[in-house]
């Protein structure tokens, strides 16, 4: 039997795909290497938001060719659809792939295999003497749909990550994934309810729904619809006991659903809302369609109706321009929010992006400092958000089997907690909070 690897690299949108990879390569009769050294066919499912994104992908080609380089390498995702050239010229690519061909991955990967007799790539469809396939991802209308699961081959599967929407129609000056992705697209809501319900009849308790613009779903669909109706869909038409939302950006947190979040107990109380910058220049300079009034005012209101949630943000420091004032801008009003943590990214120049011809690029070390700063200071509220749950009782799931003293689960509002005893993966728990160790807290369940 055939093999085949696939590494994922980047956001859950690009795991959800590559779950989809591998559900169409299973298909086909191929079986699933203990790791890429073992495959024939190795798949390397990209990102290329930053810089160090498209170093890490490059490094493990290197890696992957070096240890055995009569395995194939099939490169997609959006590096691939970004510079297919340059991986293209990379010794031991045998493939590169598009994000407009990304559905065709599975097919293409195949030939590459001893089941497809190794066809030379001039044989490969519209590959004709190339090992490169792309086209036009604007006029792209595929979405790759299957969940993806924290431990999948592990045999420990909670969790599972249903990616519902793909693409946006945004033009953040710093952003390239718009041009590798292409425009918003939403999986029909007769798709995410059966999707949902297939996990439910699997014995899945809650599952996280995620998209590159995961708030513009429905808004492309013959029936135009919002986000907030399909929570309300799948809460009536699935027995799921708990819905997780990934990142929505700020201006699609309406009160409609902020109150939904927060009076259904099947949705976890946790809200990511992307901010970026707390200047008001920057965020124009970013081509953001929030001022910071605006996003405080967000994050206040989903404070005030959910007291006990996580709230969390991603923030850009060193964007083009910025001075030490708009960064102090930026701190002040991220040290006056109720955040419980940060993502925290240095700016990284992408070619083909209206930043990357900004004036006044920021210094590495300068940048890396503010990183610094932002870091500690997240740590501290996250630190001051975990201790006041000592004492109290949470509700969580827990995310692997233990055999030892302690079992890891992850609490409805987001924080990572050690309960006392070997319990088994996938159980819904409520548990008294008795201290903090580091980033967990450390609990015994109710009887």
């Amino acid at each position: 039997m055939a093999t085949y690897f696939v590494q994922n690299f980047g956001c859950r949108a690009t795991q959800a795909d590559g779950a989809a990879i591998e559900r169409q390569l299973l298909d086909r009769g191929l079986a699933r290497a203990a790791d890429s050294g073992e495959a024939e066919v190795v798949i390397l499912n990209t990102c290329t938001v930053t810089a160090s994104a498209d170093q890490d992908v490059r490094s493990a080609i290197r890696r992957i060719h070096r240890k055995n380089p009569d395995t194939k390498i099939l490169v997609t995702g959006c590096y691939a659809q970004r510079a297919p050239a340059e991986l293209s010229a990379m010794p031991g690519v045998s493939l590169v792939v598009g994000n407009s061909h990304k559905h065709e991955v599975a097919d293409r990967a195949v030939p590459l295999t001893r089941v497809g007799g190794f066809v030379p790539l001039a044989q490969i469809g519209s590959a004709a003497e190339s090992n490169v396939i792309i086209g036009d991802v604007f006029a792209h209308t595929e979405l790759l749909a299957a969940p993806v699961f924290d431990g999948q081959y592990s045999g420990e599967l909670t969790r599972p990550n249903l990616k519902v929407q793909d693409g946006c129609n945004n033009r953040c000056s710093f952003c390239i994934i718009p041009y590798v992705r292409g425009r918003s697209r939403s999986l029909a809501l007769e798709q995410v309810i059966s999707e949902t319900n297939s996990l439910v009849a699997l014995g899945y308790r809650e599952i996280v729904l995620s998209g590159i613009n995961l708030g513009r779903w429905g808004r492309d669909l013959t029936t135009r619809t919002n986000f907030a109706t399909m929570l309300r869909a799948i809460l009536k038409h699935t027995a799921i006991e708990k819905l997780r939302i990934s990142s929505v950006e700020p201006m699609d947190w309406t009160n409609d659903l902020i109150e939904l979040i927060a009076t259904s107990p099947r949705i976890a109380k946790h809200a990511h809302v992307p901010l970026q910058s707390g200047s008001d220049r920057i965020l124009r300079a970013m081509h953001r369609k929030y001022r910071p009034w605006h996003y405080t005012d967000r994050i206040e209101r989903i404070r005030a109706a959910m007291p006990d949630a996580a709230i969390g943000a991603d923030v850009m420091v060193g964007f083009p321009g910025e001075t030490d004032d708009e960064f102090e801008q930026t701190r002040a009003l991220i040290d006056g929010l109720p955040f419980t943590y940060l993502h925290v990214f240095t700016y990284s120049s992408r070619a083909g992006t209206a930043s990357a011809e900004m004036p006044s690029q920021v210094p590495v070390q300068v940048a890396r400092e503010r990183n610094r700063i932002l870091r500690e200071l997240a740590a501290r509220k996250k630190g001051a958000f975990m201790q006041s749950f000592v004492g109290r009782d949470v509700d969580g799931i827990t995310l692997t089997h233990s055999e030892g003293k302690r079992t890891e689960a992850l609490t409805d509002n987001y924080l990572r907690l050690f309960v006392t005893g070997s319990l088994s993966p996938n159980e819904l728990v409520c548990v008294r909070v008795e201290g903090r160790e580091s980033d967990a807290l450390v609990g015994s369940c109710r009887q």
